[in-house]
Protein backbone atom coordinates (compact mmCIF):
# COMPACT_ATOMS: atom_id res chain seq x y z
CA UNK A 1 0.00 0.00 0.00
CA UNK A 2 2.93 2.45 0.64
CA UNK A 3 3.43 2.34 -3.53
CA UNK A 4 0.31 3.57 -4.07
CA UNK A 5 0.25 5.95 -1.89
CA UNK A 6 3.42 7.50 -2.83
CA UNK A 7 2.99 7.44 -6.65
CA UNK A 8 -0.72 8.79 -5.93
CA UNK A 9 1.56 11.87 -4.49
CA UNK A 10 3.99 11.86 -7.18
CA UNK A 11 0.97 12.30 -9.45
CA UNK A 12 -0.85 14.84 -7.32
CA UNK A 13 2.76 17.01 -7.55
CA UNK A 14 2.65 16.31 -11.24
CA UNK A 15 -0.91 17.67 -11.67
CA UNK A 16 0.15 20.84 -9.08
CA UNK A 17 3.57 21.97 -10.69
CA UNK A 18 3.82 20.85 -14.29
CA UNK A 19 2.34 22.63 -17.06
CA UNK A 20 1.67 19.91 -19.04
CA UNK A 21 -0.25 16.98 -17.12
CA UNK A 22 -2.80 18.74 -15.96
CA UNK A 23 -4.05 19.92 -18.78
CA UNK A 24 -3.52 16.96 -21.03
CA UNK A 25 -4.00 14.17 -18.57
CA UNK A 26 -5.63 15.51 -15.69
CA UNK A 27 -8.23 13.00 -16.09
CA UNK A 28 -5.79 10.05 -15.68
CA UNK A 29 -5.96 7.75 -12.55
CA UNK A 30 -3.46 5.51 -11.18
CA UNK A 31 -5.46 2.17 -10.33
CA UNK A 32 -2.67 0.16 -9.05
CA UNK A 33 1.38 0.43 -7.83
CA UNK A 34 3.72 -2.40 -6.00
CA UNK A 35 7.51 -1.49 -5.93
CA UNK A 36 8.37 -1.61 -10.04
CA UNK A 37 4.87 -1.81 -11.33
CA UNK A 38 2.09 0.60 -12.06
CA UNK A 39 -1.30 0.83 -13.59
CA UNK A 40 -3.09 3.24 -14.54
CA UNK A 41 -6.19 4.21 -17.09
CA UNK A 42 -7.20 7.71 -19.10
CA UNK A 43 -10.99 8.07 -20.22
CA UNK A 44 -10.51 9.47 -23.45
CA UNK A 45 -11.72 12.71 -24.37
CA UNK A 46 -11.84 15.33 -27.28
CA UNK A 47 -8.02 16.49 -25.94
CA UNK A 48 -6.55 13.56 -26.25
CA UNK A 49 -7.43 12.79 -29.98
CA UNK A 50 -6.49 13.76 -33.48
CA UNK A 51 -8.09 14.57 -36.56
CA UNK A 52 -9.69 11.71 -37.19
CA UNK A 53 -11.45 11.72 -33.86
CA UNK A 54 -9.02 8.91 -32.28
CA UNK A 55 -6.45 8.71 -30.05
CA UNK A 56 -3.56 11.05 -30.36
CA UNK A 57 -0.13 9.46 -30.58
CA UNK A 58 0.86 11.89 -28.70
CA UNK A 59 -1.43 11.22 -25.75
CA UNK A 60 0.56 8.39 -25.88
CA UNK A 61 3.88 9.53 -25.56
CA UNK A 62 2.89 11.83 -22.75
CA UNK A 63 1.68 8.68 -21.06
CA UNK A 64 4.90 7.21 -22.12
CA UNK A 65 6.59 9.82 -20.21
CA UNK A 66 4.20 10.46 -17.54
CA UNK A 67 4.04 6.63 -16.72
CA UNK A 68 7.47 6.17 -16.65
CA UNK A 69 8.33 8.57 -13.93
CA UNK A 70 5.64 6.79 -11.81
CA UNK A 71 7.12 3.67 -12.63
CA UNK A 72 10.39 5.13 -10.59
CA UNK A 73 8.48 6.87 -7.88
CA UNK A 74 6.75 3.51 -7.11
CA UNK A 75 10.20 2.52 -6.32
CA UNK A 76 10.23 5.23 -3.75
CA UNK A 77 12.02 8.66 -5.50
CA UNK A 78 9.48 11.95 -5.24
CA UNK A 79 11.97 13.75 -7.72
CA UNK A 80 11.85 11.17 -10.62
CA UNK A 81 14.51 12.27 -12.62
CA UNK A 82 14.97 13.58 -16.56
CA UNK A 83 14.36 12.02 -19.92
CA UNK A 84 17.31 10.53 -22.08
CA UNK A 85 15.26 8.54 -24.21
CA UNK A 86 12.12 7.40 -24.56
CA UNK A 87 10.18 5.11 -27.54
CA UNK A 88 6.85 4.74 -28.69
CA UNK A 89 5.64 1.56 -31.01
CA UNK A 90 2.04 2.14 -32.37
CA UNK A 91 0.09 -1.27 -32.92
CA UNK A 92 -3.71 -0.24 -33.02
CA UNK A 93 -6.00 2.58 -32.85
CA UNK A 94 -5.59 3.42 -28.72
CA UNK A 95 -10.16 4.28 -29.37
CA UNK A 96 -12.67 7.03 -29.57
CA UNK A 97 -13.92 10.19 -27.20
CA UNK A 98 -15.62 7.63 -24.24
CA UNK A 99 -13.28 4.76 -24.56
CA UNK A 100 -10.74 3.89 -21.92
CA UNK A 101 -7.32 3.16 -22.47
CA UNK A 102 -5.25 0.75 -19.67
CA UNK A 103 -1.55 1.11 -18.90
CA UNK A 104 0.90 -0.89 -16.94
CA UNK A 105 4.41 0.33 -16.80
CA UNK A 106 7.11 -1.37 -14.65
CA UNK A 107 10.56 -0.43 -13.89
CA UNK A 108 13.01 -3.05 -15.12
CA UNK A 109 16.43 -1.79 -14.20
CA UNK A 110 16.65 1.13 -11.36
CA UNK A 111 19.97 2.25 -10.60
CA UNK A 112 21.98 5.28 -8.95
CA UNK A 113 22.34 7.04 -12.35
CA UNK A 114 19.18 5.71 -14.56
CA UNK A 115 16.14 3.84 -14.65
CA UNK A 116 14.74 1.84 -17.64
CA UNK A 117 11.12 1.68 -17.63
CA UNK A 118 8.87 -0.29 -20.29
CA UNK A 119 5.15 0.31 -20.60
CA UNK A 120 1.85 -1.69 -22.43
CA UNK A 121 -1.22 -0.07 -23.31
CA UNK A 122 -4.62 -1.69 -24.09
CA UNK A 123 -7.94 -0.84 -24.90
CA UNK A 124 -11.49 -1.97 -23.43
CA UNK A 125 -10.96 -5.27 -25.30
CA UNK A 126 -7.85 -5.93 -24.14
CA UNK A 127 -6.08 -5.73 -27.35
CA UNK A 128 -2.96 -3.74 -26.99
CA UNK A 129 -2.67 -0.58 -28.90
CA UNK A 130 0.79 0.55 -28.19
CA UNK A 131 4.27 -0.26 -26.45
CA UNK A 132 7.03 2.56 -25.35
CA UNK A 133 10.00 2.29 -23.22
CA UNK A 134 11.75 5.30 -21.26
CA UNK A 135 15.09 5.63 -19.72
CA UNK A 136 15.58 8.57 -16.95
CA UNK A 137 18.61 10.20 -15.47
CA UNK A 138 18.16 9.55 -11.45
CA UNK A 139 21.01 10.75 -10.43
CA UNK A 140 20.20 14.07 -8.52
CA UNK A 141 16.79 12.61 -7.49
CA UNK A 142 18.55 10.33 -5.03
CA UNK A 143 18.58 13.03 -2.59
CA UNK A 144 15.04 14.65 -2.53
CA UNK A 145 14.29 14.69 0.73
CA UNK A 146 10.93 13.27 0.27
CA UNK A 147 11.93 10.31 -1.47
CA UNK A 148 10.77 7.15 0.62
CA UNK A 149 13.47 4.39 -1.13
CA UNK A 150 13.89 2.21 2.24
CA UNK A 151 10.55 2.41 3.15
CA UNK A 152 9.23 0.42 -0.24
CA UNK A 153 12.28 -1.79 -0.15
CA UNK A 154 11.43 -2.67 3.64
CA UNK A 155 7.94 -3.13 2.63
CA UNK A 156 5.98 -6.40 2.31
CA UNK A 157 3.98 -5.10 -1.14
Amino acid sequence: MASLKFVRSVWESFRATSGLEPRLLNNLRVTAARPGIVNFELDIQKEHTNRLNILHGGTIASMVDLGGSLAVASRGLFSTGVSTDLNVTYLNSGGKIGDKIFAEVTCDKFGKTLAFTNIKFTNLNGHIVARGSHTKYVTLAWKDPQNIVEEINNSKE
